[in-house]
């Protein structure tokens, strides 16, 4: 390609990046705390592609005309089809990681971790509202004893379980979208039924030492007692 359409992939390429920074599509595919790097990186991609432009749209006097007529070629059309992915970004919103993906793999608590043997209390309230992450790694790992009889309040999405019953998941990131695990929660009690995957509610319920395996990686799957439940928009961030 000429630095011609080079630039230009380079502008669409930096605007896509910096409208999903801007609107917060970009929590989509990364971690809250990257926002700045991706907006730094953008407005580097345009500034490079603006130079680009200038450089080869200014006045080459101290060229021959004829020389540039020699030296021209005709670039493969093909080459603009690298536009497609940043009028992606631009013009479609995609989806977060749901039930598909968490059916896909198995749930990110596993005994092999090493998690802190003495957790902290939890913070006051009735009922108390904690991530999903948090209360399933107390119910396994500290068995419920720093949750003790507290109502506890989580929101996450509805995804198919081991027996085909509803269960509770979210996703966790440790940078971006690719590397994105399910923490999955049985529902016993007042569980919700017939609710479409990755419906997201908010459900209030108490500790239970229940437990079952994961069929993807056979590690535990805790509970919760649910006691009430209502359906939610799905947050800003869909991520843990």
């Amino acid at each position: 390609m000429n630095r011609m359409a080079q630039a230009c992939i380079m502008i669409f390429f930096g605007a896509a990046v910096l409208h999903a920074s801007v609107t917060d599509l970009y929590l989509r595919y990364v971690k809250e705390g990257l926002r700045p790097f991706l907006i730094a990186a953008s407005l580097l991609l345009i500034a490079a592609a603006v130079m680009t432009l200038w450089y080869d749209l200014r006045p080459r006097a101290d060229v021959p005309e004829d020389h540039h007529d020699e030296h021209t070629h005709r670039e493969p059309r093909v080459a603009w089809l690298l536009l497609l992915p940043a009028l992606g970004l631009l013009l479609v919103t995609p989806p977060a990681l749901g039930s598909y993906a968490a059916g896909q793999a198995g749930t990110a608590l596993t005994a092999q971790q090493d998690y802190d043997d003495d957790y902290p209390p939890l913070p006051a309230g009735d009922p108390v509202t904690t991530t999903v992450f948090d209360y399933a790694a107390r119910a396994l790992f500290d068995k419920g004893q720093s949750i003790g009889d507290r109502r506890i309040q989580l929101t996450g999405f509805i995804t198919p379980g081991p027996d085909g019953q509803p269960i509770l998941a979210r996703m966790i990131l440790s940078c971006c979208a690719a590397d994105g695990r399910p923490v999955k929660l049985g529902m016993a009690g007042n569980a919700p039924t017939g609710l479409a995957d990755d419906t997201w509610i908010q459900v209030t319920g108490r500790y239970t030492d229940r437990v079952t395996r994961d069929p993807v990686n056979d590690e535990e799957i805790p509970y919760i007692d649910v006691e009430s439940w209502r359906q939610v928009t799905a947050p800003k961030d869909p991520y843990e």
